[in-house]
């Protein structure tokens, strides 16, 4: 295997797992998840 189709399919393989952490970043079901986590420095205790 030559070094430049290693370096390809890293590529490749790295986009995938990129644009699938972000398309679960954004999907609907975290949404609520998110939103809580994104409140939790405003509530006093």
């Amino acid at each position: 295997m030559d070094i430049n189709i290693l370096r390809s399919l890293v590529t490749v393989i790295s986009l995938g797992v990129f644009v699938g952490i972000v398309a679960w970043a954004w999907s609907r079901r975290n949404q609520a998840r998110f939103d809580e986590a994104a409140r939790l420095p405003f509530q006093d205790e």
